[in-house]
């Protein structure tokens, strides 16, 4: 990496600041993080390096969290999830981000405050669409944990249960990235002592978090997670009106 030893801390600092958002508030770190990376990183290291990094910042949390995961919800969640990133590494560069943001954002906003979803969306065919559907978009918009976790909380009350099982699903979602990626030709050994650094500090940003969820009540927990879901869906759409008024304006012009 040729970044600055002082950006370098910075984004391990980061990590541990985002884990411990998505800790307390269940989501949003990841995207956050993203975020900053893309202010920082090159083009092509973007997604590879954070799918990397949260991979571990998720696989920490399912551990220190391990007693509350939903291992049923995982067990079908999970393989259509990598069916899904497979599909995706077919399209990699065919897809118009702009319209993905689009389309998640107001998704986010209807699983938060639309409707409840009926029992059969939340059942076994609701939980492989939703795998196949996040795997999928993984690929393409780097931070998929919006959508997997706004899910996964229509299913769960209990604040425990939501972080732990979202940590075991997006453990093995972003697991596949690596691979895809690597076969594309991204090397990693060039960015492995930020990687390795990030996902330390993302470990204790975790630990740090969970202690603190497991002081607030459900109720708490609750209204965080969906203004949190809120902020991020604003900002897709934001993102997406800024690269489509101007591609629609063209077009009528």
């Amino acid at each position: 990496m040729s970044a600055s030893d002082g950006l370098f801390w910075l984004l391990v600092f980061i990590s541990s600041l985002t884990s411990l958002l998505t800790a307390i508030a269940g989501a949003g770190g990841g995207a956050v993080l993203i975020a900053i990376l893309a202010l920082v990183l090159p083009a092509q290291a973007i997604i590879p390096v954070h799918g990397v990094v949260q991979m571990g910042s998720n696989i920490g949390r399912a551990i220190l969290a391990w007693r509350y995961i939903n291992w049923f919800t995982v067990a079908w969640f999970v393989p259509f999830g990598l069916l899904g990133t497979y599909v995706g590494s077919l399209l990699l560069v065919q897809l118009p981000a702009s319209i993905l943001q689009l389309c998640i954002a107001l998704f986010l906003l209807y699983l938060t405050w639309g409707p409840k979803l009926p029992q059969l969306v939340l059942g076994r065919a609701g939980l492989a669409t939703g795998g196949l559907i996040t795997g999928f978009i993984s690929l393409f918009v780097g931070a998929s944990g919006p959508v997997v976790a706004a899910f996964i909380k229509s299913r769960f009350n209990e604040r425990m249960t939501t972080v732990a099982t979202f940590a075991a699903t997006m453990s093995m979602q972003h697991a596949p990235k690596a691979l895809v990626f690597g076969l594309a030709g991204f090397i990693f050994k060039d960015w492995l002592a930020l990687i390795f650094a990030m996902m330390v500090a993302g470990f204790v940003g975790t630990w740090v978090g969970l202690n603190w969820l497991k002081r607030i009540s459900n109720h708490r927990f609750n209204q965080i997670f969906s203004w949190v879901i809120t902020l991020l869906a604003l900002r897709l759409l934001w993102v997406a009106f800024e690269t489509l008024i101007p591609t629609l304006a063209g077009i009528t012009a």
